[in-house]
């Protein structure tokens, strides 16, 4: 790509748009996924007796649920922004290339 076809292509509104969602979007699921994770080390680190503490009549305890529900929303966020990318994030980028003829 040329240089003029590259200033054109990073001065259009959709690519501005385009790159001013992908960080918000990327920021937000980033910062869920640390407080996630984060706040699960923090619960095993500070409070050892909740997470050790069995379930009524099982083998389970507290730490394995919510350690597979840690898992569980991380795959959900993951697909969350997958989600996000082939409805609105590829679309544009299919608009931006039509508009430039890329």
């Amino acid at each position: 790509m040329d240089k003029l076809k590259k200033e054109e292509v990073l001065n259009d509104y959709d690519f501005k748009l385009l790159s001013a969602q992908k960080l918000i979007y990327s920021l937000i699921l980033t910062i869920m996924e640390l407080g996630l994770y984060f706040g699960f080390i923090a619960l095993i680190a500070y409070n050892k007796p909740f997470m050790s503490q069995k379930l009524e009549g099982e083998a389970t305890t507290f730490g394995i649920i919510i350690a597979v529900g840690t898992i569980a929303i991380s795959v959900g966020l993951a697909g969350l922004y997958v989600w996000w990318a082939k409805t609105k994030y590829d679309p544009l980028i299919k608009k931006i290339m039509d508009t430039h003829g890329l």
